[in-house]
């Protein structure tokens, strides 16, 4: 079974959803996110999704991808 890189997220307007990450999005930067026991390790920095070592997501783009999604499919508002 693949690990289960799912992040809930809610922004500060009120929507809120789940933001689905693949391996494949594990990048460069992003490369210790594959490690699922690091994954889990995500935590805020100043409203923003980050983890140890100063890696980070951008905001705008999760907010773009949960603000897609359909309202009760993962996203509500």
């Amino acid at each position: 079974m693949d690990p289960d890189y799912c992040l809930f997220v809610r922004f500060a307007d009120g929507l809120s959803g789940q933001v689905q990450l693949r391996e494949e999005d594990f990048a460069g930067a992003l490369l210790p996110l594959r490690d699922i026991q690091f994954f889990e390790q995500v935590f805020l920095d100043h409203g923003a999704v980050a983890w140890p070592g100063e890696i980070d997501l951008a905001p705008d783009a999760m907010y773009e991808e949960v603000a897609r999604q359909p309202i009760g499919a993962g996203r509500s508002r």
